[in-house]
């Protein structure tokens, strides 16, 4: 039987197979139903490995052993199997999510902490600052950072993205609010779509004309989105007090200047 390459290549990747798990599961999808003799002969397995995977793929829920002798096994078919993937797949998410809930409850996340701290504390202030990469890290990083807020926030992004990430920033404006923190919106894009978001998320975002996407927290710290791309999104954190200053006081020069 003759496989090509490429779809053993991407059936490995879709479904987490190792290499024999890939080759002998498409083995026995061929026949619907064989002995181990015949899968090794039929996907160039070696015949002493082969018992173990089909045991293995059996196990998780690929083949099913037919009842009689001699032995043999019988092919589950993809839908089936996809199904029971994604009931997996949720299943140890939900139990990942709930051990990660309670993970502050524990002692290891006070050591962690405390590990943490001890780290950071040497360290100067002007000195706590990176680039962030990747879509899902520099939003993490902006909702830690807007829901450390004291006292002001400046967000200065596009009508495009707030409406891309609606889910997020509702929630960042509403925290904000919630908070009493002094909070200057200012958004690049058409007027009718800066409105929409206005009433949308009770706000009171103005439209300037800058093409940038930078947030001040507590002029100390400072968020500053250096890509375009959402999947290679990178942005520059800056933990400064000058530089914090500095770019408020401009910003706020052109917000008066608008």
């Amino acid at each position: 039987m003759m496989i090509k390459q490429e779809l053993v290549k991407k059936i490995k990747e879709y479904f987490n197979l190792n290499i024999y798990e890939t080759k002998v599961w498409l083995a026995l999808l061929s026949q619907g139903v064989a002995s181990a003799g015949e899968i090794a002969e039929l996907s160039g397995v070696p015949r002493s490995r082969t018992y173990d995977v089909l045991e293995s793929l059996e196990k998780r829920g690929f083949a099913i052993i037919k009842v009689g002798k001699p032995v043999k096994y019988m092919a589950v078919k993809p839908t089936t199997v996809i199904e029971k993937l994604k009931t997996d797949t949720l299943r140890r998410a939900k139990e990942n999510l709930e051990l990660l809930s309670n993970l502050k409850e524990t002692r290891e996340y006070a050591e962690l902490q405390e590990l943490y701290n001890n780290g950071i504390e040497p360290i100067k202030h002007q000195n706590l600052s990176g680039a962030i990469k990747g879509k899902t890290n520099v939003f993490n990083h902006l909702r830690e950072l807007l829901e450390g807020a004291k006292k002001e926030v400046i967000i200065c992004t596009t009508a495009e993205e707030v409406n891309e990430k609606s889910r997020l920033f509702s929630s960042l404006f509403s925290n904000l609010n919630r908070k009493k923190v002094n909070t200057k919106i200012a958004l690049s894009g058409d007027e009718k779509e800066i409105k929409k978001i206005n009433n949308k998320f009770k706000i009171n975002a103005q439209k300037i004309d800058i093409n940038a996407k930078f947030f001040i927290v507590d002029k100390e710290q400072v968020l500053f989105t250096l890509s375009n791309s959402n999947e290679d999104e990178l942005a520059l954190w800056i933990n400064s007090n000058f530089f914090g200053n500095s770019l408020a006081y401009m910003f706020e020069q052109a917000w008066k200047n608008k």
